[in-house]
């Protein structure tokens, strides 16, 4: 069988730019360690841009949106016309995303993989029509192999394009109702784990809307269960938009592109991105813990530590935008802070 995309190789880290990057921190006016994890990202990123000085000024913003079948057994709190109607939302400036990727300088693309309501065609917007949504998982697998297939080079396209601008951070955001049940799923599949300890409320449901979301998941998982690989689980358990994050987060890791992953969701797909190719984690930041409470799971199941912790659960890709002017600064410390030499400042004793 011939190798897919997705498990070609990732790129390579510069362990010398890592180095250098160390050793120009342990020159700065300020103790070891006294900026905390902040001190740890730059050299990170520096392995990851191959320059000793790291920059996050060239910043890509995708919006993959796509409906869930699973929908239609009341999982959410909302209707499945909104996945349609945000996409307005996003291109005419009005969502959290947009206004965040306007303060950012980002360049945010918007990309319809299949809404169950038919919409009308916006040029702002990439219509891929993949379907109208998923399958109802509950009955059956939610997309055939080909649908998944294609949604991640939806993923990879994206990554493409945004490589063509020297994008040096690539963030993904998401957009599509029931998708909450749909990451709860994928994840208690790929993890073992009992929906109880993933599924959370939301969109907005109360404690017996989450209990109900709950049984929704066990049904599922018991109507696919078996031995199935990670493609397999997508295929039967995911959502169109889980797969082009997926896609998207293993072509950044390809294309060189430091990837900032958002809430739940998004981490879920990182999740499905490094079990398909273990590369992939290298080339991941990980911007918040959310609030849904199956997200610290997913995040130690790869060994992530979130830069924020808000209590978050908008989605959008919103929380890895509001991440960007952390690693930003981190950046430029590194950049402008003087050494003790420059400063004439003694150094520590040794």
């Amino acid at each position: 069988m011939s190798k897919q995309w997705w498990q070609e190789a990732c790129q390579a880290l510069d362990e010398s730019a890592r180095q250098a990057a160390r050793l120009r921190d342990a020159q700065l006016t300020k103790p070891a360690g006294a900026l905390g994890r902040i001190d740890a990202l730059v050299p990170q990123l520096a392995a990851l841009q191959h320059r000793e000085h790291p920059r996050l000024d060239e910043l890509w913003i995708a919006i993959f949106a796509g409906d869930h079948g699973v929908a239609e057994e009341g999982i959410s709190a909302y209707p499945q016309s909104v996945t349609g109607q945000m996409l307005g939302n996003f291109v005419n400036g009005g969502a959290a995303i947009s206004v965040l990727a306007s303060q950012l300088g980002a360049e945010l693309e918007v990309i319809d993989l299949g809404t169950a309501v038919p919409l009308p065609p916006m040029p702002q917007v990439r219509h891929l029509a993949l379907g109208p949504g998923t399958r109802n998982f509950t009955q059956a697998s939610a997309m055939s192999a080909d649908t998944c297939a294609r949604a991640m080079q939806a993923g990879r396209d994206s990554v493409v394009r945004a490589g063509q601008l020297r994008t040096e951070l690539f963030i993904g955001g998401e957009m599509g109702i029931g998708n909450t049940t749909t990451a709860a799923a994928l994840a208690c599949a790929l993890m073992s784990c009992a929906p109880q300890a993933l599924a959370g409320p939301g969109t907005g449901l109360d404690a017996a809307g989450v209990a109900h979301k709950c049984l929704v998941i066990e049904r599922a998982l018991t109507f696919h269960a078996g031995s199935h690989d990670t493609v397999e689980w997508m295929q039967r358990l995911g959502g169109f938009e889980l797969a082009a994050l997926t896609g998207a987060y293993i072509a950044c890791a390809q294309q060189g592109i430091v990837a900032l992953v958002d809430g739940f969701i998004c981490s879920v797909a990182a999740l499905c991105a490094v079990r398909l190719n273990p590369g992939t984690r290298d080339w991941l930041l990980f911007a918040h813990r959310s609030a849904e409470p199956g997200h610290a799971a997913v995040l130690a199941e790869m060994n992530a530590q979130p830069l924020l912790d808000l209590g978050l659960r908008l989605g959008e890709g919103s929380g890895a935008a509001l991440a960007v002017p952390l690693l930003r600064l981190a950046c430029v410390l590194h950049d402008k802070m003087a050494t003790f030499e420059e400063a004439a400042v003694a150094a520590k004793q040794s």
